[in-house]
């Protein structure tokens, strides 16, 4: 998955070296020149496609939350039951920190309000809304039993995200792909009728 494919060539180079270096080093503990090195992309190419660092981090957050909305959107029309749709974003999830930890790693580890202060938090974007729906979805049509929806969220996603942050963190060493079963059991267990 590329961070956004309308992206010209030297964006997309910009956007991934940036990704990887935030991931490694932190927003703060990366500079222009860092991102201009690792990408081959000049420093003035740089402030006119971006303005600055937080640019480059604003492009990276709203392609996120666009390639995230967009994976929703195809869960949603594959799946109908909030039991399909909830245990296809823990999928997507796995599959994309297996596939691209920095981007998992830029998603949950960074304090994008830091550097952000204008944008939600990540956990407030689109995205994770739509993933709040589906089981308010589940519960309007007997699925899920009635609760805070918020409570239900982190009992059906909680465990998979801490997973995520345990893969990224080193701990977990076999693919998520192998745990999907138990999580998901587990979860559903928690929150269904």
């Amino acid at each position: 998955m590329k961070i956004n494919s309308v992206k010209k060539p030297a964006d997309e180079r910009v956007l991934h070296s940036a990704l990887i270096l935030f991931s490694n080093k932190g927003f703060f503990n990366t500079s222009v020149h860092d991102i201009s090195r690792e990408s081959g992309v000049s420093i003035g190419s740089i402030y006119h496609h971006f303005k600055d660092k937080q640019g480059i981090a604003q492009a990276m957050y709203v392609s996120l939350v666009e390639n995230l909305h967009g994976q929703i959107d195809q869960i949603e029309a594959r799946h109908h039951s909030a039991h399909d749709r909830c245990r296809a974003v823990i999928e997507m999830l796995f599959e994309m920190t297996e596939r691209q930890p920095e981007l998992m790693s830029f998603m949950l580890y960074a304090k994008h309000r830091e550097f952000l202060p204008d944008e939600k938090p990540m956990c407030s974007s689109l995205p994770f809304e739509r993933m709040r729906n589906f089981t308010m979805q589940g519960m309007k049509n007997g699925e899920i039993r009635i609760m805070d929806p918020l409570v239900c969220a982190a009992c059906l996603y909680g465990g998979a995200v801490r997973l995520i942050h345990l893969k990224l963190d080193g701990i977990v060493d076999k693919p998520l792909g192998k745990c999907l079963h138990d999580v998901w059991a587990c979860a559903w267990r928690g929150v269904a009728t």
